[in-house]
């Protein structure tokens, strides 16, 4: 974990130290890059499918192809982590989603993109992720020293939240302006870039790695390390549970075209909304330092994401809605952080993939089924009132998580 970046420079070493060691760096940038695109494609099939079937129950299929690999492999996902060189697990998943954009682009392109080869082909891509997550989150402790974790995960929200604001913007005005072909082809190309940072970063020393047998043994242990401990078992299912009644982003398409009556590049606008959000709520948080009541300020970032959500679903103006995206943005970023890096710091590394491996099927599955919910509720009750329904949900089920874990509620470092 060497430095290349000069440490007199007082803002990064004050602000940014896990920027100095070189390889987070290589993986830092790449990934910006690469996220972007996946964000991008996650639009574009969004409003392809919306297109073509105009039906939100479809929307919502999409989130159940998405969630079932993470639910069926990210805990084997967790184990391969934990017993195999990450870097390497990542080059192989990254290569996987490369093929699978490719494929996404050349169905379009000679015009056989049907919703079932669109959905097949997504699927592919979260079985990748279901596998590339895990060694990806895994990986980041050891690239920079105990000192520099906190700080590594505030950025690591940051390129996300960055990417997640870059990504929808430019797949809003790349489908209205060469289609959605198009963004499949930039997408693919994205990926590059952090298969060229994997490629340069320095091998991980032999010493800092613990590896696990490949068995079922082995698997449940990750499952028990979590539900033994109260307050990464509390943080997981409070964000699961949260996803999953406040998942709106499904039902965008809709509300953009059909209540809000705007276009492709508006709704690459009410995405790019909620994660400007949390870039500003991540950028301030990394300025901060030492933050106490973590836990109080957990469940307060929470219920304002239930608040805001419920805001929007009762609005009809595009700049309200822009606004209250922002606000989901703030309080989804305030409890990422706090949830990640408690984690990683409760966390040994030896089993620090099968965690992380559970974690996604509470941090994925959550949006995802949430999203599957969202579609089925909006083709019986419509759109407004789904979203409505589940912001007023998020609020009380932050009350009855308060209620429950004392621990949670008081936690302060």
């Amino acid at each position: 974990m060497t430095t290349s970046l000069d440490p007199s420079s007082s803002l990064i070493a004050r602000r940014f130290p896990a920027l100095l060691h070189r390889d987070f760096r290589l993986l830092w940038f790449g990934q910006i890059v690469s996220v972007a695109g996946s964000q991008m494609q996650n639009i574009a099939i969004n409003w392809h499918i919306y297109n073509r079937t105009n039906s939100p129950a479809m929307l919502g299929l999409i989130g159940l192809v998405r969630v079932i690999p993470i639910v069926l492999f990210s805990m084997l996902g967790g184990m391969v982590a934990d017993s195999y060189d990450r870097k390497r697990i990542m080059f192989f998943t990254q290569s996987v989603m490369l093929l699978t954009a490719c494929g996404l682009a050349a169905i379009t392109l000679i015009g056989d993109a049907s919703p079932v080869m669109i959905l097949g082909l997504t699927g592919i891509t979260a079985a990748a992720g279901a596998f590339d997550g895990p060694a990806r989150q895994s990986l980041i402790p050891n690239l920079v020293p105990p000192e520099h974790l906190t700080n590594a995960v505030s950025l690591n929200t940051m390129m996300y939240q960055t990417a997640m604001v870059v990504g929808p913007a430019l797949s809003g005005f790349i489908i209205d302006t060469a289609g959605v072909e198009a963004v499949y082809i930039a997408d693919a190309i994205t990926y590059c870039a952090v298969l060229l940072a994997l490629w340069a970063m320095r091998p991980i020393p032999a010493g800092t790695l613990r590896t696990a047998k490949m068995d079922l043994v082995s698997m449940l242990e990750g499952l028990k390390f979590v539900r033994s401990n109260t307050m990464i078992f509390s943080t997981m299912l409070l964000d699961f549970l949260a996803t999953f009644f406040s998942s709106a982003t499904a039902l965008l398409p809709v509300f953009a075209r059909d209540i809000l009556k705007v276009d492709p590049k508006g709704l690459g606008i009410l995405y790019a909304a909620e994660s400007a959000g949390s870039l500003t709520a991540g950028i301030g948080m990394s300025m901060f330092g030492q933050i106490r009541r973590k836990g109080i300020l957990l469940l307060t970032a929470v219920g304002a994401y239930g608040l805001a959500t419920t805001i929007f679903g009762l609005s009809s103006s595009y700049w309200l809605s822009i606004v209250m995206l922002g606000l989901v943005g703030i309080g989804d970023s305030v409890s990422t952080v706090l949830r990640q890096t408690i984690r990683h710091m409760v966390t040994p590394d030896n089993i620090r993939g099968r965690m992380t491996g559970v974690n996604m099927i509470f941090f994925r599955g959550g949006p995802q089924l949430g999203n599957l919910e969202a579609g089925l509720l909006a083709s019986a009750v419509g759109a407004p009132l789904t979203v409505v329904i589940g912001g007023i949900g998020t609020i009380v089920l932050v009350a009855a998580t308060a209620l429950a874990y004392p621990q949670l509620r008081r936690y302060d470092t």
